[in-house]
């Protein structure tokens, strides 16, 4: 029997970008002592508080069918903290609690694409944004940045890709570049969203991560609340990845239509993690600076490594779990270079080519591990792509 075009489209027929990661899970698996370098996955988990909070919320029966748009108190919590932080009226209305940022991120693009119509993203892009799009129906549309502007999409380039489009995808601080996007970046994008009639979907579930700039959600923007969704997690800010839990923000006549998608398909989120995602964000911004230092300091850590030498070279690495660096000194491109990397020092990152054409000679390094681990492969790294140039 044949399968629909839509589930085998999902990744436009080809790689989905993966290929150095789930070899190195291999190698892993096989016995040897790889150093993962690769997906946003904290090297601590969840705290036990938050898993106790869980726990007493599931022994105490919130483990039936939760309110499908979210928990009332989790919405107005979320509210709460996005208007805190953003400066913008924003009540539980706004909100719909989703299982993790990427369920949000799909049903953003159900919302706002009919099938067929364009749906673009900036290159370098988080590689499940193609196959999300494909997977509303939508065609995707790449925005290319690079280098030469460290990343920040130019004003002339959305406006030229967005004519025609139905919506626009941004990430910022940015998975895969660690690039915070600057006030005029942002002022720009909500410029072309007005000009172009765009729905604006932010991916901001990084933005707890800010090591240089400011975070700015393009929803505080004159005139752009009505034309906004906010997708945020708990996942980044406090290591529950597995937990699955994030939500939509934007406004309520979009988020009540937003409602009949969830009724049909997840049904909701459990109620016990509702409750430790309420839990822990009534916590307080102590807790999300905490998960967040480690990553600051490896930051840092990557710089001083990088120091003396150009051979390898980072983007600025402003904010998120990740540093990009700059590997064209060598004449590889990233895939290459990380294939031989895993092969010869049994290190492995993520080449930047798996996240579009624009970081092409480029590679993601997930700071991920301990310090220790870290600063030993960044060297073996630095010491891999000198010879390479020599």
């Amino acid at each position: 029997m044949k399968l629909s075009h839509r589930i085998t489209n999902i990744t436009g027929g080809g790689s989905d970008g993966w290929d150095v990661f789930y070899r190195a899970r291999q190698m892993k698996a096989d016995g040897l002592p790889v150093i993962e370098l690769t997906i946003g996955e904290h090297d601590i988990r969840t705290s036990p508080l938050i898993l106790g909070a869980m726990y007493d919320a599931a022994t105490a029966g919130h483990t039936g069918y939760a309110a499908v748009p979210g928990t009332v108190t989790l919405r107005e919590t979320v509210a709460a903290r996005i208007a805190k932080r953003s400066g913008v009226p924003t009540h539980k209305e706004n909100i719909l609690i989703t299982p993790g940022g990427q369920a949000g991120l799909f049903a953003a693009h159900i919302a706002v694409c009919d099938d067929g119509d364009t749906a673009a993203f900036i290159d370098p892009f988080y590689t499940t944004y193609p196959g999300t799009v494909r997977t509303a129906g939508a065609i995707p549309k790449v925005i290319v940045t690079g280098p030469e502007t460290s990343f920040q999409p130019t004003k002339d380039a959305l406006m030229t890709a967005t004519k025609g489009a139905k919506s626009l995808l941004v990430n910022s601080p940015n998975n895969p570049t660690g690039v915070v996007y600057s006030a005029q970046t942002m002022q720009d994008i909500a410029d072309v969203c007005i000009a172009n009639d765009l729905w604006l979907i932010s991916d901001e579930v990084y933005d707890t991560q800010i090591w240089d700039g400011t975070h700015i959600t393009p929803r505080s923007l004159h005139d752009m609340a009505e034309r906004t969704l906010v997708i945020g997690s708990m996942s980044k800010s406090h290591a529950m990845t597995g937990s699955r839990i994030g939500w939509i923000c934007g406004p309520e006549n979009a988020i009540a239509q937003l409602l009949n998608k969830a009724t049909h398909t997840n049904y909701g989120v459990p109620g016990f993690i509702q409750d430790a995602a309420e839990y822990a964000l009534n916590q307080g911004d102590e807790v999300e600076e905490r998960v967040a230092a480690p990553f600051r300091h490896r930051r840092d850590l990557t710089m001083q490594a990088l120091a003396g030498q150009n051979v390898v070279r980072a983007v600025p690495a402003q904010g998120a779990m990740y540093v990009m660096l700059d590997i064209r000194a060598t004449g590889m491109d990233g895939e290459s270079f990380a294939n031989a990397l895993l092969d010869e020092e049994l290190i492995a990152v993520m080449p930047g080519e798996s996240f579009g054409k624009a970081a092409a000679g480029h590679l993601r390094v997930a700071m991920t591990v301990d310090d220790a681990s870290y600063v030993a492969a960044l060297s073996k790294l630095i010491a891999f792509a000198q010879d390479r140039a020599a």
